[in-house]
């Protein structure tokens, strides 16, 4: 429980980071924060290469569908751009932060790909509806936008998942198995 808990805080904290630091033009504070959240998780976890493989997959994808999102004008970033057809590095960065939580926070989604589907085409726009309400995103026009963000998190987040499941290297304590009762035990 505590780890979970530990998941949840870390990435709402490099969430935070991310956004604010985007917003007021310090686009690195987020990256530097999603860094430690990414040591901790890392550190945690029972097989870091596997997390280190999700984790890299899923900033990758990110990479490029926030890039797409800028590219076509559904969205504005207002600080961190390298490249113009790549997300922000502090977006980025909170894509990494956000794949530790599918091994952990997030586990419970492997399998549940309707429910997967449906948290991501209301889970995602309400995230980056709030990046826009704290000035870390502009939206050219905000229905279409969370339109287009909608469809998108109905792909990303089951995709996510399944990618979670694949390479699943956290470790996450599933609940203890009962030992079977054998006749040495009765008598203890």
């Amino acid at each position: 429980m505590l780890r979970l808990v530990v998941n949840l805080v870390a990435f709402q904290i490099a969430w935070f980071a991310c956004v604010l630091g985007g917003a007021h033009g310090w686009p690195w504070l987020g990256v530097g924060v999603a860094a430690l959240v990414v040591a901790l998780h890392l550190w945690m976890s029972d097989a870091p290469r596997r997390e280190v493989m999700l984790l890299v997959i899923v900033g990758a994808i990110g990479a490029v569908w926030d890039g797409f999102l800028v590219r076509f004008g559904f969205l504005e970033y207002p600080s961190g751009m390298l490249l113009s057809w790549l997300a922000p590095v502090w977006i980025i960065a909170m894509w990494v932060a956000f794949a530790t939580t599918l091994n952990v926070a997030l586990s419970w989604l492997k399998g549940r790909w309707t429910l997967a589907v449906v948290l991501g085409a209301i889970g995602g726009p309400l995230a980056f509806y709030g990046g826009y309400k704290l000035g870390a995103v502009v939206f050219p026009d905000v229905v279409v936008a969370m339109a287009v963000l909608a469809g998108g998190w109905s792909f990303l987040m089951p995709l996510s998942a399944w990618l979670a499941q694949r390479f699943d290297g956290a470790g996450f304590p599933k609940a203890p198995a009962l030992a079977p009762l054998t006749e040495d035990s009765a008598h203890v």
